[in-house]
């Protein structure tokens, strides 16, 4: 009796579609509704989905975008938001950097993201890589201590007291230390860094390698891409930092961006000098200097994402999943 193997391996019983009775037989097994071929129905609903949220998600920004680059008039005209552009200019903009409060709040977001970017990468790492080898010191008790602060927390007042109590009320590490590790971050380095070959550690350990070189000349170069998301993940969030800025922060000068553009959108205050003026006196609309701070606060996060967009996917998964 021929075996359906035998008919797979027997060529001159395929069919003129160039298929065996054998892979016939596997196609009239039922399949699971995701590895179905899509009707046209549902491509079609599949790119109207997609033509809907790229629509969501692009039209504010046009707006913001639009918004800003208006002048007094049109923007009365339009009653706030203007969505098709007729008398552009940068006046917003050319006042905002100018060198006054904005761009001096600017610098500040930057050195603060820069900073606050590399000390977190470098608690994290140190702390997976730790984590990450089983055989490492109170390697249990760590791990669960760790844990349990992600369903557990002090609380925002014994943490403003613990911060102004060492000293670091309205100072830079305010604003970087009180959130200068996430526990989601580290266990998604450790998961990643676990899922390193066992055998080239310990070829590296044969020949005379210890922890350190270990790190930086095995384990981060084949972690590229999830560093590179972990990273991301640190800069936006202290681009976009303004609350350890309102609690801990007395100094003006010392705010970042995004406590200014809260201050020009939620409370109406516009930075004093030149642009205030320029907002007294009607040259410029208030209206569009807020726009134009959301768009230079935007930017950074625009100009970063397509460069480690190619990482994530690899990068989350495999960090997630086979940890």
């Amino acid at each position: 009796m021929t075996t359906l193997l035998e008919l797979e391996k027997d060529p001159a019983d395929a069919s003129p579609r160039g298929q065996t009775p054998f892979q016939r037989a596997l196609r009239m097994e039922p399949r699971p509704v995701w590895e179905e071929e899509p009707t046209k129905a549902g491509l079609a609903f599949k790119g109207f989905g997609l033509v809907a949220i790229c629509a969501i998600v692009i039209i504010p920004i046009w707006v913001v975008l639009v918004t800003s680059v208006s002048d007094t008039r049109t923007i009365n005209d339009a009653g706030g938001l203007v969505v098709w552009p007729r008398h552009i200019t940068f006046v917003a903009y050319r006042e905002l950097l100018s060198g006054g409060a904005v761009t001096r709040a600017a610098a500040v977001s930057v050195g603060l993201t820069v900073v606050g970017t590399v000390v977190s990468m470098g608690v994290s790492i140190l702390c997976a890589y730790g984590l990450s080898r089983r055989d490492s010191y109170a390697h249990r008790p760590l791990l669960m201590t760790l844990m349990a602060t992600m369903f557990f927390g002090a609380g925002l007042i014994p943490t403003y007291l613990l911060v102004t109590g060492i000293g670091l009320s309205d100072s830079y590490w305010s604003m970087i230390l009180p959130s200068a590790i996430s526990v989601f971050n580290v266990l998604v380095l450790r998961g990643f860094f676990m899922d390193t070959a066992p055998e080239l550690i310990d070829a590296a350990r044969i020949d005379g390698a210890g922890e350190w070189r270990i790190l930086l000349q095995i384990i981060m170069p084949l972690s590229r891409a999830v560093i590179a998301v972990i990273s991301l993940f640190y800069a936006v969030g202290y681009w976009s930092q303004w609350f350890n800025a309102m609690l801990y922060i007395q100094d003006s000068e010392k705010y970042p961006l995004q406590m200014i553009l809260r201050q020009l959108v939620l409370q109406h205050q516009v930075p004093p000098g030149a642009m205030g003026a320029a907002v007294s006196n009607g040259s410029i609309n208030s209206l569009a200097v807020q726009m134009a701070v959301m768009i230079l606060a935007l930017i950074p996060v625009a100009i970063l994402s397509p460069f480690v967009q190619k990482h994530f996917q690899k990068g989350m998964l495999t960090g997630a999943v086979k940890g």
